[in-house]
């Protein structure tokens, strides 16, 4: 079930993961046709376009239905992909989601009482819009006949994972190894890199302060906290972010809470106040200029533009 501007790279991952399998045991073990809104073509995320058998209102009985989603999930109307998917849901069809999917299957309502997991870009907004919803941020998540997973590579591993369970470790390791998917990976494990990787610095005690900020947002700690944190002096730990970081540990802490108000503005629409306040703001003028200094245009442009962006696909 491919959404407007659907991720390639997901798709790719769990569809040829299928393809592969059959190839592995000799003999159709998987097969599967691909559904759009319009029932002619989908365009993905790249770009390219993808042909249908039909549109989503055409499905009619499938063992599974998987959602493939990808950019600005959020802002499309999904009232027929909903209706379908309720509709395979009462027969008994298992459902997933790779990718952003997962808001769609939210959306519909297919996820209360289940596990589930989506890209981590998109966490945020997800749970600011389904509290109640048990919502993590594992590589993958396979709860009874729902399965969802972060999309990205994510996927393969989710779909070798199913294979695993349905046809053994044998076909499911030969389909990894004509992935050169080296391993398949758990279901707990992170979807991003470590922060050692991603800050490409190994010093333990700055990796520790990085993670605590990162870890509270909404209400930031102070550098003496921080200091405290991994015993040093506030001195020590601005001398340690400068060598390692080239910034303060306050620019940095700030930056990463500026980022985050960024991805909820772009993903939900939650009040800009709100939006503020959950990065740690508590003053909505602060807020403002703070966001214009680090991405040249105040949160009531950046929502502005994702509206009229939002308009532009409707």
């Amino acid at each position: 079930m491919l959404v407007e501007r659907f991720s390639m790279i997901a798709f790719s991952s769990a569809i040829e993961a299928l393809r592969l399998a059959n190839r592995a045991a000799g003999r159709d073990l998987y097969r599967y046709s691909l559904w759009s809104e319009d029932g002619t073509k989908c365009t993905a995320s790249n770009g390219i376009e993808i042909k249908v058998s039909g549109r989503f209102g055409d499905v009619q009985d499938f063992d599974m239905l998987i959602v493939c989603g990808g950019l600005d999930i959020q802002k499309a109307d999904h009232r027929a992909l909903h209706a379908a998917l309720r509709r395979a849901s009462a027969r008994g069809s298992a459902i997933g989601a790779v990718c952003t999917g997962t808001y769609v299957l939210a959306k519909a309502g297919l996820l209360d009482g289940y596990r589930a997991t989506i890209h981590w870009e998109n966490l945020p907004g997800l749970m600011s819009e389904h509290e109640g919803l048990e919502i993590g941020s594992d590589l993958f998540e396979i709860d009874r006949n729902r399965f969802t997973c972060a999309g990205g590579t994510a996927a393969a591993d989710m779909m070798l994972s199913l294979i695993m369970r349905e046809h053994g470790p044998t076909v499911a390791s030969n389909v990894a190894d004509q992935l050169i998917h080296h391993r398949i990976r758990d279901s707990c494990e992170r979807q991003r890199m470590d922060l050692r990787m991603r800050l490409g610095v190994a010093h333990p005690k700055l990796l520790k302060v990085v993670g605590l900020m990162e870890a509270s947002l909404a209400e930031p700690l102070g550098s003496q906290e921080l200091a405290e944190a991994v015993h040093l002096s506030t001195r020590q730990l601005e001398r340690l972010f400068l060598k390692y970081l080239g910034r303060s540990p306050a620019k940095h802490y700030l930056r990463i809470r500026l980022e985050h108000a960024r991805d909820l503005i772009r993903q939900t629409a939650m009040p800009l106040l709100s939006v503020a306040m959950e990065c740690g703001f508590t003053s909505a003028s602060h807020f403002s200029k703070a966001y214009l200094d680090c991405f040249g245009q105040p949160p009531s442009a950046e929502r502005k533009v994702v509206q009229a962006r939002a308009l532009a696909q409707a």
